[in-house]
């Protein structure tokens, strides 16, 4: 089970390193006073061993005094000489009596026993230890030995009168008193142990000890088999360890005699017990305190902890009102401290994320994310009480180009002013929003008091005056769509959508504001159809090249076609270039088709070449594909691909096209024309290129709008500008073709004017190859000066022929 409480953990940390170090301590410390105790009683044995083998020194040294005096005495030596045992057994009784001794012994030269205390009366034997005898001829020795079943502490002097005539045995016997006064020397438990072979093992009595008799038994049973030196070891009494010593003090091959000193352990230890006792206390009261200190330590930490975690629960869940009530001087403080000024500081982001999240920082108007919410709101309102609403999309029309042309900063003036005159014209709106760019929406609520017609009409109106920046006026315009809850949509979603496609229909009908309606969704979903299609296209092959033929306005010589591409759709038929070629440049396709009508263009030029048909080909590209870097590698590629001669193809560029970015698109024409492509400018008249801009360019061609030619016949001032675009482009060395001619009318003006080659519907319409080929080969003859055909059709009554 996981601990989570912080001051739980912290109380239990301490207590547990408390606990293990006074363990680790308590089982050192008891392990040395275990240690010490036994190297006391060791050297306690050690210190008996020596006052027990002084004592008996003592005890020799005495018997040896006293059996020299005896052995000195005259009358006992003349007792002895006369053989008067009972006078000889008298000397020994009453010197023995003197001298405290247990056992008085007289054995003649032959080694028997003329006379013993121990056994008054008693028929001679022969001496039990010889060698104490031989071993001591001329001086007085003592030995451990065994007499009538009872240890002795022996000494046998030589009687001297002056040879040698017997000796005098006297001894101390090894006893409970014995043993008694060891005890009371050393303070160690003494016994004395006779240990004698026998067949089955070796057999032990106890001839002394200062033990119980239960103990004594026991003890004897804990005596290890016999082994020379003394010896240490552990023995268990009753229970209780004792450390023992045992010293043989004599033996010889029929028994032995052993000093056993021994000590108990819990004895020498019970001083050590009140130290472990003290110590046990002390670690008990220790770990008492301890627990009282760590709940204390614990608590000046976890209580401020408490508090600022609650702090950041509340600032968790978005209430940054309250500070932080944390007053303290350690890291805890500094802590809280922080986190106040973190209190602070995300409240005052938070802030400015909202206002960020929900406003537009340039025009302080809503922004997308609000008039979302406020949409869903009104929604929401409108459908519980039964009423509508309305949206307004609304789309500047020339703001990119005020802001492309003079840049951002001006660009961001001009939406500014506008939201401000936006504020002021719609007052009653429920939302004012910009959702982007130069994009705006607007709610209003159907209140019975506000038309959103009308309104849109205000902001139309708001909008006509100039804007003015730096005393330079900026004229911009807007677009409106209208779309209402809930007759053209009952969710976000869907109300956006459709306001946007009437704004884009009202953009495009230049009609200033448009209310949505069915058939406006139906043409954009067309659109978007087509465009899905286009790829399909492209990769089943469904797309055409046709050839519409340039004719020479003087010769009346074919001198180069214009390729346009066409789509054959399976089910629509053949769906013309305006439905789907201003979309797929707006969509960026438009370098996927340019791609397609080069290389299947160049492949064609091929095919006439090596047939005898040197028709230069013309290829529109749009200002998409003039700003490809790659361009000219492609074009080359393809020539090459094809073995086609560059100055059979002619790259047709709209002025618009090449002033996009000027300097980009000088640098692409340059490369197309070292290649050897010729280059023309087509629709020049319908934009705002520089003269002196159009004279750097490396072109050979200049291609007249058809929008001039249709109207110069009828309009003076149009066929003035033709007539100087025509001697514009011959004054720049340039070849002018017109386009879009329809009518005889307009070839003879042209020719008047000095057109060089004419493109139109009046010599034939844009035809499939093998059909193009058929129709030159039908009207090559001589120059015709006046044709007379029927437009558009291809087996007209002029003549043409290949220049």
């Amino acid at each position: 089970m996981r601990i989570r409480r912080l001051q739980t953990r912290i109380i239990l940390l301490f207590v547990a390193l408390l606990a293990l170090v006074q363990v680790a301590a308590f089982w050192f410390v008891n392990a040395a006073n275990s240690n010490n105790a036994h190297a006391k009683i060791e050297e306690e044995l050690n210190v008996g061993q020596r006052v027990f083998a002084r004592l008996l020194d003592q005890n020799a040294d005495k018997l040896k005094l006293s059996a020299r005096v005896l052995a000195a005495d005259f009358a006992f030596r003349e007792a002895i000489a006369t053989h008067d045992t009972g006078t000889i057994a008298s000397a020994l009784a009453n010197h023995g009596a003197r001298i405290g001794a247990d056992a008085m012994v007289f054995v003649d030269l032959d080694g028997n026993v003329i006379s013993d205390t121990l056994r008054p009366g008693g028929r001679p034997r022969r001496f039990e230890y010889p060698a104490l005898l031989k071993s001591n001829k001329n001086d007085a020795t003592a030995s451990m030995e065994v007499l009538d079943g009872r240890g002795f502490q022996l000494v046998a002097v030589p009687v001297l009168a002056p040879l040698l005539i017997g000796w005098v045995v006297m001894g101390f016997a090894v006893d409970d008193a014995m043993a008694r006064d060891l005890r009371t020397l050393t303070e160690l438990e003494v016994s004395f142990a006779l240990e004698t072979p026998q067949a089955a093992g070796e057999h032990r009595h106890m001839l002394a000890s200062t033990l119980g008799v239960a103990e004594q038994e026991t003890l004897l049973g804990e005596l290890p088999q016999r082994a020379g030196g003394a010896q240490h070891l552990v023995i268990n009494l009753s229970g209780v360890d004792h450390q023992a010593l045992i010293i043989p003090l004599d033996e010889n091959d029929s028994a032995r005699i052993v000093a056993v000193l021994h000590r108990s352990l819990g004895g020498a230890l019970a001083a050590f017990e009140r130290l472990r006792n003290t110590l046990i206390v002390l670690a008990l009261l220790s770990i008492v305190m301890s627990i009282v200190g760590s709940i204390a330590v614990a608590r000046s930490i976890t209580h401020p902890l408490e508090t600022l975690a609650s702090v950041a629960t509340r600032i968790e869940r978005g209430d940054y009102a309250a500070p932080v009530d944390v007053e303290r001087s350690d890291e805890i403080g500094v802590l809280a401290s922080s986190l106040n000024h973190m209190r602070g500081s995300i409240a005052e982001r938070e802030t400015r994320i909202l206002k960020l999240a929900y406003e537009d920082p340039l025009t302080d108007l809503a922004n997308r994310s609000r008039f979302t919410n406020a949409l869903e709101t009104a929604i929401a309102e409108a459908s519980s009480r039964g009423i509508g609403l309305t949206i307004l999309m609304m789309d500047l029309d020339r703001f990119k180009y005020v802001n492309d042309s003079l840049g951002h900063g001006v660009g961001d003036h001009v939406l500014r002013e506008v939201s401000a005159r936006l504020l002021r014209a719609v007052t009653g709106a429920e939302c004012v929003a910009r959702l982007g760019g130069d994009e705006f929406a607007i709610l209003v609520r159907d209140d019975g008091a506000t038309d959103p017609t009308e309104c849109a009409r205000r902001i139309i109106d708001a909008l006509e005056s100039p804007i003015l920046y730096e005393g330079q006026p900026l004229d911009v315009g807007t677009s409106i769509g209208i779309a209402r809850f809930p007759k053209h949509g009952r969710d976000v979603q869907t109300l956006v959508r459709n306001a946007d496609i009437a704004m884009y229909a009202a953009k495009r009908d230049k009609t200033g504001f448009a209310v949505y309606e069915a058939h406006y969704d139906t043409s954009q979903q067309e659109h978007l159809s087509l465009l899905s299609e286009l790829r399909r296209a492209v990769e089943h092959n469904e797309l055409r090249l046709y050839y519409q033929p340039k004719v020479s306005l003087h010769s009346a010589n074919i001198s180069a076609v214009e390729a346009l591409i066409r789509w054959e759709h399976p089910t629509r038929g053949l769906v013309s270039p305006a439905l789907f070629i201003p979309f797929a440049e707006q969509t960026g396709y438009i370098k996927l088709l340019t791609r397609w009508v080069l290389r299947e263009a160049v492949r064609q030029i091929g095919e006439w070449q090596r047939d005898g048909l040197p028709l230069t080909v013309s290829v529109n590209i749009s200002a998409r594909d003039l700003m490809n870097r790659e361009l000219p590698e492609q074009v080359a590629a393809l020539l090459d691909e094809h073995g086609v001669s560059p100055a059979l193809l002619c790259l047709e560029i709209t002025e618009s096209g090449f002033m996009e970015d000027p300097a980009h698109a000088q640098r692409v024409l340059d490369r197309l024309s070292e290649l050897g492509v010729k280059l023309s400018i087509d629709d020049y008249g319908t934009g705002y290129s520089s003269l002196s801009y159009v004279m750097r360019l490396p072109v050979q061609e200049l291609k007249i709008d058809r929008s001039f030619i249709s109207r110069m016949a009828s309009d003076p001032e149009i066929a003035t500008i033709v007539r100087s675009t025509i001697d514009l482009g011959h004054n720049l060395n340039l070849k002018v073709v017109a386009e879009g001619v329809e009518d005889l009318a307009a070839w003879k003006m042209l020719r008047v004017l000095g057109c060089d080659d004419a493109q139109g519907f009046f010599m034939s319409k844009p035809l499939a190859p093998r059909a193009l080929i058929a129709w030159i080969r039908a009207n090559d003859s001589p120059s015709v000066q006046t044709p007379s055909f029927r437009m558009a059709d291809a087996t007209a009554s002029g003549k043409w022929k290949i220049r």
